[in-house]
């Protein structure tokens, strides 16, 4: 069985950092990619960033570009999303997810204050 366990999730000032970390256990091959996914308050949930496990190709949503950035460990099945130079507009509730199925992470919550 799939499962994906978040953690890293926290309470920063504005302009401070935050790593997240997404564990994923239960497959059998690297064909997968992990996505990063975030919810506000009163807002539909949002892809942030992405990674291939197989070859590594990376996608970042257009407001984090340059500030974010996701790895994979693939030896410890984790998968982390670096987060440089928050905003409190990142605050929100962050999820990872196995892209196009239902397993999704329990969500950690990222609070940026100002």
């Amino acid at each position: 069985e799939v499962q994906l366990v978040e953690s890293g999730g926290g309470l920063v000032q504005a302009g401070g950092s935050l790593r997240l970390s997404c564990v994923a256990s239960g497959f059998t091959n690297d064909d997968y990619a992990i996505g990063w996914f975030r919810q506000a308050p009163g807002k539909e949930r949002e892809k942030v960033s992405c990674i291939s496990i197989s070859d590594g190709s990376t996608y970042y949503e257009d407001s984090v570009k340059g500030r974010f950035t996701i790895s994979s460990d693939n030896a410890k099945n984790t998968v982390y999303l670096q987060m440089n130079s928050l905003k409190p507009e990142d605050t929100a509730v962050y999820y990872c997810n196995v892209l196009g199925t239902a397993y999704w992470g329990q969500g950690t919550q990222v609070t940026v204050s100002s």
